[in-house]
């Protein structure tokens, strides 16, 4: 099993949770670096989220748009 396989069984059932850790963890990057880097940080972010299905519980918790 690889560390991958490992980290999404963890988060299965947190992966709210899991999205909004990254987040942050990108907003407090972004802040170390006055911004310099925030193109590569938003990519590594979206990147987690998608390797690690943070991207399909985000979509479901947000409310349907009128």
């Amino acid at each position: 099993m690889s560390m991958m396989d490992k980290l999404k069984n963890m988060l299965k059932g947190h992966e709210h949770q899991a999205a909004k850790a990254t987040d942050k963890t990108g907003d407090f990057v972004d802040d170390k670096t006055q911004g310099r880097y925030s193109g590569r940080v938003d990519a590594a972010q979206e990147r987690l989220k998608e390797q690690t299905g943070q991207e399909q519980s985000d979509r479901r918790q947000e409310p349907p748009q009128h």
